[in-house]
């Protein structure tokens, strides 16, 4: 049997702008460098939601990478 992924819900806040322009530029202010834009509104939230997805898939990696190296550290005392 094939396994079931787990989902977690997480609501995060979002900061939209219209630009001069006439693009949205959506950020969330909670992750580091996570923003994006679009031509419509649907189209930058859209694409916010795939940027969050990838932000926090990439401080997950990053989080583990610092804990294994703590793990590994070792010393002559």
């Amino acid at each position: 049997m094939a396994k079931k992924s787990k989902t977690t819900k997480l609501t995060l806040p979002v900061i939209v702008e219209k630009d001069e322009d006439g693009f949205y530029v959506v950020e969330c202010p909670l992750l580091k460098s996570c923003y994006t834009q679009g031509e419509t509104l649907d189209d930058a939230l859209k694409n916010i939601r795939e940027v969050i997805e990838l932000c926090l898939e990439e401080e997950s990696e990053n989080k583990v990478s610092e804990i294994t190296n703590i793990l590994e550290f070792s010393s002559d005392i």
